[in-house]
C-alpha cells in the first residue's frame, strides 16, 4: 500500500528549512525548552507504545476506501468549525467555501463520507480558534508542548479549549462510549495521515524537537497570515 501526503511533504520541507536556521542559542519563542523536551519525550513514549502501533495496524488492515471515507467524515466535521472561524476572521471567501463544503458533503456525500465538494472544486481552508485569535493580534506567547496534544503555544492552547465548543462530536454525541469511540477513531485517523512524515522525520532529523518546533512555528505564522501550506492528501493502494 502506498500513502502519499502533501501534508507530510510540506511538513518535512518546513522542518528542513527550520533545521538550517537553528543556531547554538536558545530560541526566543521557546523559553520553556527544558520542560517542553520532557513533555515531548512523554508524548513520544506514548506514541511509540500505543498510538503508532494502533495506527499502523489500522492502515495495514482496513481497506483504503474505508480509511478515506473515515478521513472524509472527520474532515467534514472540521469544515463546520472552519466556517465559523472564517466568519470570525472576516474571511468571506473561506467562510463561503467551508459552508458550501459542509453542506454539500453532509447532504450529498453520505454525511461527509464522500468528499463531493472537492470533486466540485470547492476548496477546504482549515481554520481554528488559535488562528482567529492570531488574526486579531493576540500574540502567540511562548512555544509549548502539551501532554497528549503536542506542539502548541499559549495562544493556541487557549484556542484549543475554545475549539472544543465547536467540536461536533463533543457537543453532539451524548452517549459516552460512542463519543469516546469516535475520539479514538479520529486520533487513529490523524496518526495514519502523519505516518509518512514522522517516519521520514525519524530518518533525517538530527534533533526532532528543534525540527518539530521550528516547523510548527513557521506553519502557524503562515496560516495566520492567510497563506497556509497544502494539507490535502490521498491514500492509495
Amino acid at each position: 500500500m502506498k500513502a502519499r501526503t502533501r501534508l507530510g511533504a510540506g511538513l518535512l520541507a518546513l522542518l528542513l528549512l527550520g533545521g538550517c536556521a537553528t543556531g547554538p542559542h536558545a530560541h526566543p519563542q521557546d523559553p520553556l525548552e527544558p520542560l517542553n523536551r520532557r513533555v515531548m519525550r512523554f508524548n513520544d513514549g506514548l506514541d511509540q507504545a500505543v498510538v503508532r502501533p494502533v495506527a499502523v495496524a489500522y492502515r495495514d488492515t482496513v481497506p483504503s476506501p474505508i480509511r478515506t471515507g473515515v478521513n472524509n467524515f472527520f474532515g467534514n466535521l472540521r469544515d463546520f468549525w472552519s466556517f465559523v472561524n472564517a466568519v470570525l476572521q472576516a474571511r468571506p471567501q473561506q467562510a463561503a467555501e467551508n459552508f458550501m463544503r459542509f453542506n454539500v458533503n453532509t447532504f450529498f456525500g453520505l454525511g461527509g463520507v464522500l468528499d463531493i465538494a472537492t470533486e466540485m472544486g470547492i476548496e477546504r481552508t482549515p481554520l481554528d480558534m488559535g488562528q482567529t485569535l492570531g488574526r486579531w493580534g493576540v500574540p502567540s506567547g511562548p512555544y509549548l508542548v502539551l501532554p497528549f496534544f503536542g506542539p502548541s503555544s499559549v495562544r493556541d492552547g487557549v484556542g484549543l479549549v475554545l475549539d472544543r465548543q465547536g467540536d461536533l462530536i463533543a457537543q453532539g454525541v451524548d452517549h459516552v462510549p460512542t463519543r469516546n469511540s469516535l475520539y479514538a477513531l479520529r486520533i487513529t485517523d490523524t496518526r495514519v495521515v502523519l505516518l509518512p512524515a514522522t517516519d521520514m522525520l525519524d530518518r533525517v532529523a538530527l534533533d526532532r524537537y528543534t525540527f518539530t518546533r521550528d516547523a510548527y512555528l513557521q506553519r502557524r505564522a503562515a496560516q495566520i497570515s492567510g497563506q497556509p501550506p497544502e494539507e490535502r492528501y490521498d491514500l492509495d493502494e
